[in-house]
């Protein structure tokens, strides 16, 4: 809608229709949503001081709208992965610095090309580079929860079930005791103190130069010896008569003149030497007598129950990539650099962690361990390089990208225990990652179910098609009121298109994703056309020979 002063009031228009007076003349009505002013050959977003009645009213040329997105994100900031659905030969930039330093959301339902659209942004982002070189410096990490982006990225570093190692020591006091203690275990005294003591305690000798050992330290500590050590306390016994004295009958008893051993004296060991002598192995006990051998301070059965957990978790062969022989010689450098992509000769810009052959039931701690030592990297790194150099501006010189896919997965809307050390996890790269150069992209067909806290924080949204309307009420309140129709078309998008919101684009739009190089690995599998073929024979030993390995 033109004026006199040579300005272009840019709007979506909203509804048309026509009245017809008493005297047969028609008067054509416009309701449109301002987006903004091109005025001197440039576009403003925002204003709508325009002259009323205006002087020209039009439909905007393809030059129009070619200006509104290319002309308002300068040319070296531009990232492009689409194009306008209602015209395709219209590409859509947004700012790929204020794009990749805020967290990204991508929503919508089952086939509404979610997987293809993060395929692609990831592909596009790998591929830029401001020189003639074969690597640049992108830092992307996806969670990959069906094993879906091997396909899209042949080159990537993939860690599986198979070549997976995470040290049980890197693992904080919530993960520790959430994998190791069940809820009421957590809650009983005796078993979370003992628990922290001997971890503790075993850290301290197996790092004698380290002066400052807490519980949560993250060194090197025999998960074996605290089996040792707990089943020691469970089993002990004691001088009844002398107190400090422990009935551990490893068969070092002298015959006394009257030919009977000496084994109701007992060991007289202090509580340093008595955790110590437990790391070393499982012991037997002489067993109570009246009135001269009694149970030890946690032989009241307390410890039964985590003892038979402790150890079943530690032998359990599923979980081998944390308890393993492997796991205890792995280096804190080694773990970062394989998940980082950074391992010697061999680097990578993408890394894709397969967990679909993770155990149910660690899910959780395997993404909230890799997740808080990714974020852990990017505040030491900015605190070296501020060391270093204190006008440093830029805090992380290498940024990384965690990609969650299926995100409501582990960070769900729920006070469930068994997802507090991910949500935590998580939720502070969400809060404060970007401050430190880890960014969060979140991939859900649910995001009604996520955490709003992480959700919350999300500054740009590709919003595919989305049919339940919880979900669409929950992207509804992301929209200024002006543009909240929007979000009625959602339930008809087609594959591929999706509303591109946020921080990063000028303007709110409907868009059409580009189509990936490689496609992941979920298209959907032509049922009609498979039923229509000669009935198949499936090998079910082969099934099962792949399903127990």
């Amino acid at each position: 809608m033109a004026d006199n002063d040579n300005s272009v009031l840019i709007a979506i228009i909203e509804n048309f229709s026509i009245e017809v007076t008493n005297e047969g003349k028609r008067d054509y009505i416009i309701e449109a949503t301002p987006l903004g002013l091109i005025r001197d050959g440039k576009f403003i977003r925002g204003g709508d001081t325009i002259a009323i009645p205006p002087k020209k009213v039009e439909p905007a040329t393809k030059a129009d709208i070619e200006k509104i997105y290319n002309e308002s994100i300068d040319i070296p900031e531009q990232f492009v992965f689409s194009t306008l659905s209602s015209n395709k030969d219209i590409k859509i930039p947004v700012d790929g610095n204020k794009f990749f330093n805020k967290h990204i959301s991508v929503i919508g339902s089952t086939g509404s090309g979610k997987s293809h659209t993060v395929a692609t942004i990831i592909q596009k982002a790998v591929n830029a580079k401001d020189g003639q070189f074969s690597l640049n410096n992108s830092h992307i990490i996806i969670f990959d929860i069906h094993s879906e982006y091997k396909a899209s990225f042949p080159d990537a570093n993939v860690i599986n079930i198979d070549n997976l190692i995470l040290p049980y020591w890197l693992l904080n006091n919530e993960e520790l005791e959430e994998i190791l203690l069940d809820t009421g275990e957590r809650d009983n005294y005796n078993q979370s103190s003992i628990f922290r003591t001997l971890v503790t305690e075993n850290k301290k000798k197996h790092n004698p130069t380290n002066e400052k050992i807490f519980y949560d330290t993250p060194v090197f500590f025999d998960i074996n010896e605290i089996v040792y050590a707990i089943n020691n306390y469970k089993n002990e016994t004691e001088n009844a008569k002398c107190s400090g004295r422990f009935m551990i009958n490893d068969g070092t008893y002298n015959l006394l003149p009257d030919g009977k051993t000496n084994e109701s004296l007992g060991i007289k060991l202090t509580n340093e030497q008595r955790i110590s002598k437990y790391f070393e192995e499982e012991y037997t006990f002489f067993p109570t007598k009246a009135q001269s051998i009694t149970k030890g301070d946690y032989a009241d059965g307390t410890l039964d129950k985590f003892s038979i957990r402790l150890q079943s978790k530690v032998s359990d062969k599923r979980l081998d990539f944390l308890f393993g022989k492997k796991s205890k010689i792995r280096s804190f450098e080694e773990t970062l650099q394989k998940l980082m992509g950074f391992c010697t000769g061999d680097f990578r810009n993408v890394t894709v962690i397969d967990l679909s052959g993770i155990p149910f039931e660690v899910l959780s701690i395997t993404v909230s361990l890799i997740s808080r030592m990714i974020f852990e990297y990017g505040y030491y790194y900015k605190r070296l390089r501020c060391k270093k150099n204190p006008k440093e501006k830029i805090n992380n010189d290498v940024p990384i990208l965690l990609v969650y896919e299926e995100a409501h997965k582990y960070v769900p809307r729920s006070e469930l225990t068994k997802y507090r050390a991910s949500q935590k996890a998580i939720e502070r790269i969400a809060k404060e990652g970007r401050k430190y150069g880890v960014t969060l992209l979140l991939a859900s067909q649910r995001p009604s179910e996520i955490s709003e806290t992480i959700f919350s924080q999300c500054s740009n949204f590709i919003a595919m098609r989305l049919t339940n309307p919880n979900d669409q009420g929950y992207v509804k309140k992301l929209l200024p009121d002006t543009l909240g129709n929007l979000i009625d078309k959602l339930p008809s998008l087609r594959a591929g298109e999706a509303l591109l919101i946020g921080e990063a684009v000028i303007l709110p739009s409907v868009v059409q994703i580009d189509e990936c190089e490689l496609p992941p690995s979920s298209s959907d599998i032509p049922y009609w056309d498979l039923w229509k073929e000669e009935w198949r024979i499936i090998n079910l030993s082969e099934i099962k020979d792949e399903w127990y390995e």
